[in-house]
């Protein structure tokens, strides 16, 4: 580009440069704030549900260790078995609070603050402290996850509790994935957001908590409780869910702890006795509102005297709602397979049907869908149902706005010398590099979305020595040879242009991409 600079440049190549110059400014901006505030309140949300899960198994190793104290001898080998889970749990906790706290730094400075991140959009930051050369803590971190996973299952018997271990802590690229050769890490981390880091590295903080609690009730299982526990005793209430929807059913088991099973308790619900002895009640709930359940046990100890307990159980019952929810956008593209969630607050999403106007919806697993709209501009709207005693019930209707697949970005796709795959978008690159690549792509690649688009023709500008444009048109994806002859002669400094690139997308559209890709042989 500095050989030309003293050289006329035409008014079309003026026009291209400042399409250039545009172009940049959108990239930098190609993270809406939209998509940055769900990643802010998700990484809140699973803070949450990390605190409560850790203060869970807190208070079962305080239990262990009491129990350890009354009856060592038999409460040992378990006492000991928590201890290394509390180990191998802190130890990978521990690494992924550190890369959260470095990845914030490198974007907001040494003041920076993990739980108000300044610089949420920043894409480099992450790249930088996981994927560095030499340096990157990427290939630990998964190391960590391997090492941490294996071990985990070596202590869970359950089968299903394996399956759920092995997913939450995977470190393989799903299949369907569009990765273009890439390892996990950069997978992961490459040119993601600073708060999607964050919140990925904190979802892996809380898939720990919960391996580690289940991990414990595991083993406390294996300590009798009525060796260590025989002065505590305590009326309970079990419901099958706190929420109740309008016309469903509360459903609660009322039981004493500790109690001997030849000695059945009166159960007194207000003032009236329960009538049978398990304990079960269950009636029908007909208005809205915060509610408890109150009431008393009362039992005979072995030494005849009457213990009575009090009980109380809040619960809530709402009017019928649902939430459908775009899983990777906050609008519908038309022709594309746009993955949707639907769940019903006290609904298991086994009950739970969808269904959908102006497209087609298929269903992936349950409360998960693929929904592909079919007319541009026209609305979406989703019906939910679901199953509420035995019959089906309409939770309600959402409408999303369709509109068609924004253009992707053209790049030449090559291999480094350490054989990663990348996708140079614009500026320097050797001469080599350039022919052995064997033309362009274009995809919508932002951090957070990869899909592809099919070239069909793009065209080359290059300048002659008089500084005349000498266009070359490719029919394809591929350069000709004519193109790389030209791309042959030129020297280091020297530039050309990729323009007027025509592609079609998964929604079958062809369209020619606006703006020139420059670049400048190294």
């Amino acid at each position: 580009m500095a050989g030309l600079r003293n050289k006329k440049i035409t008014p079309r190549q003026k026009m291209i440069n400042l399409m250039y110059v545009v172009l940049m400014a959108m990239l930098a901006m190609n993270v809406s704030s939209d998509v940055l505030k769900g990643f802010s309140l998700v990484d809140e949300s699973l803070n949450r549900t990390k605190e409560n899960a850790n203060s869970t198994n807190e208070a079962i190793y305080a239990e262990m260790e009491a129990a350890m104290k009354q009856n060592p001898e038999k409460v040992r080998q378990w006492y000991k078995k928590a201890q290394h889970v509390r180990s191998l749990c802190d130890s990978l906790y521990n690494l992924a609070d550190e890369l959260k706290w470095k990845i914030v730094r490198e974007a907001d400075g040494d003041d920076a603050d993990i739980y108000n991140i300044d610089k949420r959009d920043n894409l480099e930051a992450a790249t930088h402290v996981m994927l560095a050369p030499g340096v990157g803590q990427g290939k630990r971190l998964k190391e960590a996850i391997d090492q941490f996973r294996e071990e985990i299952l070596k202590m869970e018997n359950d089968s299903v509790q394996r399956e759920i271990f092995k997913s939450n802590l995977s470190t393989t690229i799903p299949p369907k994935a569009k990765n273009l050769g890439k390892n996990w890490q950069e997978y992961m981390f490459e040119n993601t957001p600073v708060i999607a880091a964050v919140t990925i590295l904190t979802k892996l903080q809380t898939d720990v908590k919960y391996a580690e609690g289940e991990i414990l009730h595991e083993l406390i299982s294996n300590i009798d409780v009525k060796d260590v526990r025989v002065n505590q005793i305590s009326a309970f209430v079990i419901p099958n869910a706190k929420t109740v929807v309008r016309g469903g059913r509360f459903s609660a088991d009322i039981v004493m702890a500790a109690i001997d099973s030849t000695a059945r308790p009166e159960i007194y619900v207000g003032n009236k006795l329960l009538e049978g002895s398990t304990g079960h009640y269950e009636m029908i709930c007909t208005s809205t509102g915060e509610f408890n359940l109150n009431g008393y046990i009362v039992m005979k100890n072995g030494n005849g005297e009457t213990i009575r307990r009090e009980f109380s159980q809040p619960y809530t019952v709402v009017e019928p709602s649902a939430t459908v929810s775009a899983t990777l956008m906050n609008m519908l593209y038309a022709g594309y397979q746009n993955p949707i969630s639907v769940s019903v607050p006290g609904v298991s999403v086994n009950k739970i049907n969808l269904s959908m106007t102006n497209g087609s919806l298929t269903k992936q697993a349950p409360g998960k869908y693929i929904a592909v709209p079919s007319k541009v501009g026209e609305d979406v709207t989703f019906t939910v149902t679901a199953e509420n005693e035995g019959r089906q019930q309409e939770m309600g209707k959402f409408t999303f706005h369709v509109r068609k697949l924004p253009d992707p970005t053209a790049y030449i796709q090559y291999t480094d010398p350490n054989g990663n795959v990348n996708r140079f978008k614009g500026g320097r690159l050797g001469k080599q590099t350039i022919l052995a690549a064997k033309g362009i792509g274009a995809a919508i690649d932002d951090g957070l979305l990869d899909i592809p688009f099919r070239v069909i023709g793009f065209e080359t500008r290059f300048v002659d020595n008089m500084g005349n444009v000498i266009p070359e048109v490719s029919s394809g994806a591929d350069f000709t040879q004519r193109q790389k002859e030209v791309i042959r002669s030129l020297n280091r400094g020297k530039f050309f242009n990729i323009t007027r690139v025509r592609v079609i997308g998964p929604d079958g559209i062809e369209r020619t991409l606006p703006y020139a890709l420059e670049v400048t042989v190294n």
